[in-house]
């Protein structure tokens, strides 16, 4: 395929007049999130006019049992819905770290194709083609909290765990710093969350995801070592994946993706606690037509969240406009209250 060529936005900046979209979904709630996602995107981004791809991690030693999407009725949804399934190997992770399907399936890409990489459990709620990406610039997700590393009370900090992982690839740690942000504070230092990334081309992308996430797990620094990497290895290599590859932090304008146009809501639950009116009023928009009820209500959480209406039970039980600072003070209220699913 012959990429277009970039076009001017509503706002004179310069965007890309397409690229690919790529989720990964297996059997269980992936694949029933992916239809959501797939509907939404049609519903919402008439105009982007990319290859949406779905990719399918397929049975081997990596996998207990069959990963793949289960049930004729959800594949047949999902290409009504123009969906491309595209099956991959895991040869690194599998069963064991499902989250590194997100940086195997790449090569499975186009190659030298601008892609953008979503999870499932996104909702998009306005027109992608108007986001000004610079796919020679990757980024991703600004939506998250301190989650890692973990400084323990007597070992390094912030600045001495991420700059080992720096120099162990031989990246320069300085420049990726946010110096208006104080020393040892995490956001100072550059942290995604993987829900969502981008760049010019998927095959070096993923060549450079998969040889810094194998190398932090079978031989990470010392200053690692009180650290978990199950499950944020994927996030851990990350943001050395960007840097090295000059992209950032600010290399695509706010409130466009976890904003305008996107919304990663991880869980239902989370989705009615706290996105907002629009987010809940394009997903029940998009679970009306009967050709999505039939598949989706397979899933209990879609069930008795949307149709049953137990989430908007959920959202009566918070002020969008001042929730608790920390998501897990939203959960814990939400279980104390019963209706927690995943």
């Amino acid at each position: 395929m012959q990429n277009k060529t970039a076009e001017q936005d509503r706002t004179g900046m310069t965007r890309s007049a397409d690229f690919n979209i790529a989720i990964v979904a297996q059997g269980g709630r992936l694949q029933y999130e992916a239809i959501l996602f797939c509907a939404s995107l049609r519903e919402m981004s008439p105009l982007w006019q990319g290859r949406l791809f779905i990719a399918e991690p397929q049975p081997g030693p990596k996998w207990d049992g069959d990963p793949r999407i289960r049930g004729e009725d959800t594949r047949a949804l999902l290409a009504e819905l123009g969906a491309e399934i595209l099956p991959f190997e895991n040869r690194h992770f599998g069963q064991k770290y499902p989250y590194g399907n997100k940086i195997e399936m790449l090569n499975a890409l186009p190659e030298g194709e601008p892609f953008v990489f979503f999870d499932t459990d996104t909702l998009i709620t306005g027109e992608l083609s108007d986001v000004p990406f610079d796919f020679d610039r990757p980024s991703a997700s600004l939506r998250r909290e301190g989650t890692w590393p973990k400084p323990e009370l007597y070992g390094p900090g912030y600045a001495g765990i991420w700059k080992s992982l720096y120099d162990k690839f031989g990246l320069d740690f300085k420049s990726s710093l946010d110096l208006s942000e104080p020393d040892e504070f995490w956001r100072r230092y550059l942290y995604f969350n993987a829900g969502f990334f981008y760049y010019k081309c998927p095959h070096a992308f993923g060549a450079l995801f998969l040889e810094y996430a194998n190398a932090i797990r079978d031989d990470p620094p010392d200053t690692l070592v009180c650290q978990e990497l199950d499950p944020w290895l994927d996030q851990v290599a990350l943001p050395l994946v960007i840097h090295a590859l000059g992209g950032g932090r600010d290399t695509l304008p706010e409130g466009w993706l976890d904003g305008a146009t996107t919304c990663h809501y991880r869980l239902l639950p989370l989705l009615y606690a706290r996105e907002s009116d629009h987010v809940v009023e394009v997903l029940h928009h998009v679970c009306g037509p009967n050709r999505i009820k039939r598949v989706v209500k397979e899933y209990d959480p879609i069930k008795r969240m949307v149709y049953q209406r137990r989430g908007m039970k959920v959202r009566d039980m918070f002020d969008q406009d001042n929730l608790p600072r920390r998501e897990q003070a939203i959960r814990n209220q939400i279980k104390r209250n019963g209706f927690w699913m995943r």
